[in-house]
């Protein structure tokens, strides 16, 4: 997904300003009205050889007006808050495509989340191109007359653009480009010169969220830690009936390498609220379909083993309506036991029709632990490798730090360990396996000892190769959050 972003703020600014100075007009000796035309005056050396038909001797039709920027400056005074973020939400009429009408029922709902914009001065000169005197005094009153001293203009008709509507200042006028006695009346044409400042808005993108549908219902069947429900209860009272139990996954995935060094993955059964919960509450997701998490994919799991998971698309027309899906808008939500809230991420279509891509929020994602090592703070590894069968001489470097799974290197008892895993000084390194080490330059260092580690909260840490985040907990590394989601532990949002 490309990161490039570019909407033609500026531009419209310009676009306003050009058309605000537009439809005026001056009399000829005729008694003929001649509209004046305007232009962006910021022309490029190719294009005005062509304007001049390639001559210096050809003159430029006029009276014109030409527009230009002389300068765009950040304004310190109106600078607020960089992380406030407004919301809107809207709620759209049905639209009925096959009668190309709109319908009396509600439609689709959005929630626009506008980020704080960044204030700019911007001033753009007219430059009043004309060949007399009465000429420039007809376009100078027509125009000087509408400032006293601002005009508003209004770059959008987006009722929900905050930033459409600004004004534009009148802040000097040079009469004339010419002077007495200075050498400069060689050339016919005069010019009058209006500086104009405008207040200005350059926005981020903002994020459109679509509200969708319930699909997944959680009930309180039973719970022997409360009385019966009376039907006069207040609401607040019922509320103490519902479920204290959330219905969440455990599913856990680890990783394995392999004898040629490649990753492997052992997937486990799906654990947790579904055996320990279903006394107390009960949970349902459309078509009970189970989910594959890993990594940045994922993929609907068949009721049957024997049966081929369904596509996306069919879980979609099923589900909601053929068009219910767009890629950025349309989520994904996804609920453990291990972690207070929920894990959120924007879906996107993927080549293979049987999956989807995810664009995960990372404040919804764990933090890496920061761990000290000789060179530093570092919350990222570089390597997952089985020293056995790896050898470091080609990824060790300074302040590189390397995962050991499925063994470790040398040994306390061990007076010559591997000559590939010695410090530079011909000492024996010796570390676990399920450590994180990191070389300094001279010599190897354990910045994570997993057999000393004891505390209950795990040790999260992303592979900078892979993208993947991986988990120390009770003994062994896991991936972060990847795994089967049992069906209730995950949801689209539409």
């Amino acid at each position: 997904m490309s990161l490039h972003f570019y909407d033609g703020q500026i531009r419209r600014y310009l676009k306003q300003f050009i058309r605000m100075l537009s439809h005026f007009s001056i009399q000829d000796g005729d008694g003929d009205l001649r509209r004046v035309p305007v232009t962006y005056g910021d022309m490029s050396r190719l294009a005005g050889y062509a304007l001049k038909d390639g001559s210096e001797n050809v003159l430029g039709a006029v009276p014109k007006i030409a527009v230009y920027i002389t300068s765009l400056e950040i304004d310190r005074q109106r600078t607020s808050d960089s992380t406030f973020v407004s919301k809107v939400h809207i709620r759209e009429r049905a639209f009925d495509k096959d009668n190309n009408e709109y319908l009396n029922k509600e439609g689709r709902n959005y929630t626009v989340e506008r980020l704080m914009p960044t204030p700019y001065q911007l001033a753009v000169n007219a430059d009043i191109w004309t060949t007399n005197t009465d000429e420039k005094l007809q376009i100078l009153e027509q125009i000087l007359m509408l400032f006293n001293p601002s005009l508003e203009i209004q770059t959008t008709d987006n009722f929900i653009d905050w930033t459409s509507l600004t004004s534009v200042d009148l802040e000097q006028v040079n009469f004339s480009s010419r002077t007495v006695g200075g050498g400069s009346t060689e050339t016919e044409v005069d010019i009058a010169t209006l500086g104009f400042k405008t207040p200005i808005f350059i926005s981020p993108p903002a994020k459109v969220k679509r509200l969708g549908v319930i699909h997944t219902i959680v009930t309180s069947i039973f719970n022997e830690q409360h009385t019966a429900i009376k039907n006069n209860d207040a609401m607040v009272d019922h509320l103490e009936y519902a479920s204290d139990h959330p219905f969440k996954s455990d599913a856990t995935v680890k990783p394995k390498i392999l004898k040629d060094g490649s990753m492997s993955y052992d997937f486990s059964v799906p654990t947790g609220s579904r055996s320990e919960y279903n006394q107390t509450a009960w949970a349902d997701t459309f078509q009970n379909y189970n989910l594959m998490v890993l990594n940045n994919e994922i993929s609907l799991l068949p009721k049957d083993p024997k049966v081929p998971a369904d596509t996306w698309k069919n879980w979609f027309l099923a589900h909601a309506k053929p068009d219910c899906f767009q890629d950025g808008i349309t989520g994904i939500r996804l609920y453990r036991n291990d972690y207070a809230t929920e894990i959120l991420g924007n879906l996107y279509t993927h080549a293979d029709a049987n999956k989807l891509t995810v664009d995960w929020d990372v404040d919804t994602l764990p933090s890496d632990t920061i761990l000290t090592g000789p060179l530093g703070n570092h919350t990222k590894i570089n390597y997952i490798i089985n020293p056995i069968i790896t050898n470091p001489t080609d990824i060790k470097s300074p302040g590189g730090r390397i995962l050991l799974l499925d063994s470790g290197i040398g040994a306390d008892h061990n007076v010559d360990g591997a000559d590939a895993w010695k410090n530079d000084d011909f000492t024996d390194f010796v570390a676990n396996e399920n450590d994180i080490i990191e070389w300094d330059g001279n010599k190897w260092y354990v910045v994570f000892d997993s057999q000393a580690y004891e505390q209950a909260n795990p040790v999260f840490t992303t592979n900078l190769h892979t993208g993947i985040q991986y988990k120390y907990l009770n003994g062994e590394w896991l991936l972060s959050y990847e795994g089967e989601y049992p069906h209730g532990t995950w949801q689209i949002d539409f």
